[in-house]
This record gives structure tokens, C-alpha cells and sequence, in this order.
């Protein structure tokens, strides 16, 4: 008879102990300590060693058949590095209602349209009737799509040995079960078990597996964190319910660069790419308006230009406000207390607003300028020039302090029209060089900047 033993796992950070606790040890959160019963006679791992798994020397092991396989959505290829390698494991996670499932299913239409393979999607939450209905809506029509309604894990990897497809898609990996355990569907061993199995047969079979990962209400992936680590690129997608835009970014990939972002707008038609957002995020901006200032920031290899805007206003109460959205709530009190310091701005009796227009979520220090900028432009009610974009990162001494990537910052914005750009002053002395079309202007300080922007 099979021995059956009791730990608790935290659902945030993954740390494990031998009894229950109200606070967990590693990463301090309350409530968050799950009871998860293992037996002793199921297999460790429950699947064999992969195949051709000898010690070798590097350069006998063969790398043709392992190009990418290509992706016809460009913004997502972009994250994932270039493509979709074979045999990847990625998760795919977002809050509910984002767009996880839509973006999906185009993109398994997409490769099996494109390769002419097929490409099996499998559900655990909806009905067969349920995904045509949507691909119907996404005008998604290929024979070489497969749809199949389970969440028996033994169940799926039979269907995709019989299909034998190019990718697939599991929507979502909670839901997926295992015989060899007793959990229930969702908890941490039955996570962890699924997606080691479809590690193991993704590496395998040569398959590019994709995992649709729900979130916690803290913002990270249900699981917990030790899904994170076995999968080999972790993305999420993220985006503001009242807005159309969706940013797709890539917090871990073995495959290509981190910090990666793609950028998609929801429509009826399902998720639409945005080959240029920066031309979007600056299209509905009221120029010569004071309070409003344009940072350009990099989203991993990608610059963008955003508009900062902010609004200072007499407190009707004895302790000021500070709102960010879209800015990091510390940055956004360090700024302010440079500002009232270094610069002399009088902010004791102000609520200090500070947005980031499209819904983006800013957490580059080069943008820290620009929300200086159009906070001072805001309490002197005087505009910043339409032409200036700006670059820097605020330290507490007043100081503007460079930021990498310069050069493709300057270039985007002159790409877009903007004829004068306030960067530290630095990066005069550095080797990299500065594209034409666009003034640079170096400033030492913030008492520098603000002078400069706000001169008439």
C-alpha cells in the first residue's frame, strides 16, 4: 500500500516545510502555505530518460533541424527572440480576460497555416463549440488545426503522439491532471508534474509546447514560482482593461533577450499588431500644453516614445497626495522630493498626478527627466517645447545620470519628428556615437534640465 506523506508549499516563492505556518520563511507572506500530500510509491518522474541522452563531446552534437520555426506574428516573434525554437517549453501568463487564449489560438492558426503542419490546441476551460466560435470571430480556418477538450495529462500526450504536431498549446496548465497523483486539478504538485512531463516531451518529441498560466492576485504566475523554472521562456501579457493596447514581455527566455516587448491592440478581429507604437502612443497629444513631457524609454531592444503627463494642484488636506499610474510609486516620490530640494519647487502643498498615457507600465529609470520635467512644467504652468524629447535618470544629489542605448534612442526620436533631445551631459565624454537629425542637449543637473525645457 502507497505511503502517503504531508508538506506545505508556498504558492508565491515555492518554499517548502514540514508543517503548517501562518507566515512562510522565504519570501514572508501571510496565508499563502498550502497543504500538498505526496505518495511514496508513484515515481519520481513518472517517464523515462530522454532520448540520446549519452555524454557526448560538443562539437559531435549536430544542430541542423533546429532552426526556428517561423512565427507570422511578428510582434511575437520579436519576444520570443526571432522565432519559436523546437522543443521549447514557454508559459504564457496574464491577468483573466487579457487576451491569453485569443492570441493563442491566431497563433496556432498562424504556424499551421504557415507550415503547412499540424498544430494542436488543447483546452481544459472550454468546450470544442466554445474555441470555433472564437476562431469563427478571428477567421481562423485551417485543416491542419487541431482541437481537442482535456485536462487528463496521460490523455493529451496520447493525442499529440497520434497528431504528431508541429506545436502545442495547453490552455490552461491548472487545469491539467495527472493519474499518478491523488491532488486536485490547479494545486503544486499537479502543476509541477504536468509541466515536468511536458518538459520531458517537448525535448523529446522536438515540439514546441506553449502553456497558458493563470495568475495570482499578486500579479505572478499561479504555480508557483518553480514553474518558472522549468519552462524555458516565461512571458506575460499585460495591459489596462480600459484600454485596446496589450504588451506582450518577456521576463525569461533561454532563447533570446529578456525584457523583450511586443505590443498588440484587441480588436473584434482578435489581437492586431502594432508595428510602430510609439507613433500610436503619441497620436491624440495636445502639444504646448505645460504638464506634459516626452520620455524615450527602451522596452528591451525596443525604444519608445512615451508622453509623461503630470498635474500639480493646491491639497485641500494637511498631508499632500501623490498618484502615480504608469510610474513606479517610489520613483515618483524621489522625483518630487529632488524637485522641492534641489530645484526649489514649493510641493509641500501640492497633490503631484503623474500618467503615463496607452496604459504602459514605465519602470526604466531613463524616464525619471521627463517626469521632473513636466512636474515643473505643471507648478510653473509653462509648456515644454513640441520638438524636445528627453533621457537621463535623476539621482538624489540632482544629478542627471546617463542610460544605455543612447543612439537608438536619439534615433527613434528623430525618426519621429522631434528635433532636440536633453541627455545627460556624460555621455559627451563617452565613445558612443550620436546619430544626425536630432540637438543634443547635455545637462549636469535637474535645476539644468528644467531651466532648458521650460525656456520660452
Amino acid at each position: 500500500m502507497a505511503k502517503t506523506y504531508t508538506h506545505w508549499v508556498c504558492q508565491n516563492c515555492g518554499r517548502t516545510s514540514p508543517r503548517e505556518m501562518g507566515r512562510c520563511p522565504g519570501c514572508g507572506e501571510w496565508n499563502t502555505m498550502v497543504e500538498v500530500v505526496d505518495e511514496s510509491s508513484a515515481p519520481a518522474t513518472g517517464f523515462s530518460a530522454i532520448p540520446g541522452s549519452e555524454p557526448r563531446r560538443l562539437a559531435e552534437i549536430e544542430t541542423e533541424g533546429l532552426d526556428r520555426l517561423p512565427l507570422p506574428l511578428a510582434e511575437f516573434a520579436r519576444v520570443l527572440g526571432g522565432g519559436v525554437v523546437p522543443g521549447s517549453l514557454i508559459l504564457v501568463g496574464g491577468d483573466p480576460g487579457i487576451g491569453k487564449s485569443t492570441l493563442l489560438l491566431q497563433t496556432a492558426g498562424l504556424m499551421a497555416e504557415a507550415a503547412g503542419q499540424p498544430v494542436l490546441y488543447v483546452s481544459g476551460e472550454e468546450s470544442a463549440r466554445q474555441i470555433r466560435m472564437r476562431a469563427d470571430r478571428l477567421s481562423i480556418r485551417n485543416d491542419n488545426l487541431f482541437v481537442v477538450t482535456e485536462t487528463n495529462l496521460e490523455a493529451i500526450l496520447r493525442h499529440a503522439g497520434q497528431v504528431q504536431p508541429l506545436a502545442t498549446i495547453v490552455d490552461s496548465i491548472q487545469t491539467v491532471t495527472s493519474e499518478e497523483l491523488t491532488a486536485a486539478a490547479g494545486s503544486i504538485s499537479q502543476v509541477r508534474q504536468a509541466a515536468s512531463r511536458f518538459q520531458w516531451w517537448a525535448k523529446a518529441e522536438g515540439v514546441a509546447v506553449f502553456l497558458v498560466g493563470h495568475v495570482t492576485k499578486g500579479g505572478a504566475i499561479a504555480g508557483p514560482k518553480v514553474l518558472e523554472h522549468i519552462v524555458d521562456t516565461v512571458l506575460y501579457l499585460e495591459g489596462d482593461r480600459f484600454h485596446t493596447y496589450r504588451l506582450l514581455r518577456s521576463v525569461k527566455n533561454r532563447f533570446g533577450a529578456t525584457s523583450e516587448v511586443g505590443v498588440f491592440e484587441m480588436q473584434e478581429r482578435g489581437m492586431v499588431e502594432v508595428p510602430n507604437p510609439s507613433e500610436v502612443f503619441l497620436a491624440e497629444r495636445m502639444v504646448n500644453a505645460p504638464g506634459s513631457a516626452i520620455a524615450v524609454t527602451m522596452e528591451g531592444t525596443r525604444p519608445l516614445l512615451i508622453e509623461v503627463q503630470a498635474l500639480a494642484s493646491h491639497s485641500s488636506f494637511g498631508h499632500p497626495r501623490r498618484t502615480a499610474n504608469g510610474v513606479d510609486f517610489n520613483r515618483l516620490l524621489l522625483i518630487t522630493a529632488v524637485l522641492a530640494r534641489r530645484v526649489g519647487l514649493r510641493l509641500y502643498d501640492q497633490d503631484v498626478f503623474a500618467n503615463v498615457i496607452g496604459g504602459l507600465q514605465v519602470g526604466e529609470p531613463a524616464a525619471d527627466l521627463a517626469v521632473a520635467v513636466a512636474i515643473a512644467s505643471s507648478i510653473r504652468d509653462r509648456p515644454v517645447a513640441a520638438d524636445l524629447a528627453m533621457i537621463g535618470e535623476v539621482g538624489l544629489s540632482g544629478e542627471v545620470r546617463a542610460v544605455g542605448q543612447t543612439a537608438a534612442r536619439l534615433k527613434e526620436a528623430a525618426r519621429l519628428g522631434f528635433q532636440r533631445c536633453l541627455l545627460p551631459k556624460s555621455l559627451r565624454r563617452g565613445q558612443e556615437p550620436l546619430p544626425e537629425g536630432i540637438e543634443p542637449i547635455p545637462v549636469r543637473s535637474v535645476v539644468e534640465a528644467v531651466e532648458k525645457a521650460l525656456m520660452t
